[in-house]
């Protein structure tokens, strides 16, 4: 009882919405502004999708941190449950790409990686913002591509994480893509990005308990109108994400 009636006080503050917004919303900008635009590490079409459901999920935390009414906190879980629900699969997928790519079958890595991407909902993000969710790298291969217009300017710090051009970028932490230890080759993006959805999950699901337990009929409404319309986002995407994939191949 102790334990439930802190996940309700816990869910009706604003501290954790906080939390998963400032995760999600840091992690997508370290991946844009340091390792993309920094250290030359392109995003693949799986990445770019990964950024798309931890926006999600920040709008979410940001909502119902900014106005932390029912209703507000209803939206949050949608979005948050959506954006770790999306997020689970594009990180699996990127990981057997990962797997394939770095394996004795390295082209089987690379069907289905396109480089015009197709959003949950053919949402035109890659259009309205392709800086942030426009793939420029190759499926499954995230090591540093530094242009040779920046051979010269690269700094001390640049070339620890990218390598230098004496050494024809091969010597630097990340020159064999990222992982949580590069020289094991320990934990690869997609797994740790995977594992942030997790613990996002686990998080989100401990509130959403302490949400649908308190002693409020709306409350179990609530909870049940979380639960559907997560579904319906999910599978609706995907049905006009592959409705979409399916005309662009018609028209090919």
């Amino acid at each position: 009882m102790k334990l439930l009636n802190k996940l309700t006080s816990l869910q009706e503050g604003r501290l954790l919405w906080i939390l998963m917004a400032v995760v999600t919303l840091g992690l997508t900008c370290v991946a844009h502004y340091f390792f993309q635009d920094y250290l030359y590490m392109q995003p693949c079409e799986q990445c770019v999708y990964i950024r798309y459901a931890m926006i999600v999920m920040a709008i979410g935390g940001i909502l119902a941190a900014a106005y932390p009414h029912q209703i507000i906190r209803i939206i949050g879980y949608i979005l948050g449950f959506y954006g770790c629900l999306i997020g689970f699969n594009f990180c699996i997928i990127l990981n057997e790409i990962h797997e394939a790519v770095h394996s004795a079958n390295a082209f089987g890595g690379v069907e289905g990686c396109r480089e015009i991407p197709v959003y949950p909902f053919a949402l035109p993000l890659h259009e309205i913002a392709p800086n942030w969710f426009l793939p420029t790298g190759e499926c499954g291969l995230d090591n540093p591509i530094v242009p040779e217009d920046a051979y010269g300017s690269l700094s001390v710090i640049q070339q620890f994480f990218v390598g230098t051009e004496a050494g024809d970028f091969e010597d630097g932490f990340y020159s064999n893509g990222w992982y949580l230890i590069p020289s094991l080759k320990f934990m690869n993006m997609a797994i740790a990005c995977l594992l942030c959805f997790v613990c996002c999950f686990a998080a989100l699901l401990a509130m959403f308990v302490g949400f649908i337990t308190k002693p409020c009929k709306c409350a179990k409404i609530g909870g049940i109108i979380v639960v559907v319309v997560t579904l319906i986002l999910v599978f609706s995407g995907n049905a006009i994400k592959a409705a979409k994939i399916a005309s662009m191949a018609a028209g090919m």
